[in-house]
């Protein structure tokens, strides 16, 4: 996948909302908002929970 984490995470989220997808992960609307528009980076653990949740690998998903 080319292009930045953020981009990343929006292609993978496709139509699904940041809602349900902060729920699923389960973490705060806010916080999956803000790891998108790369405000904020989320900790190792939730990076973690974020690429099983895609079923991607961390490194593909997190390293530019």
């Amino acid at each position: 996948m080319n292009g930045s984490t953020q981009e990343r995470l929006r292609e993978l989220r496709g139509n699904m909302s940041q809602e349900a997808v902060a729920r699923d992960i389960g973490i705060s609307t806010s916080a999956y908002i803000k790891y998108e528009n790369g405000q904020r980076t989320p900790r190792d653990i939730i990076k973690k929970r974020i690429a099983d949740y895609y079923n991607v690998d961390i490194s593909t998903l997190f390293i530019d």
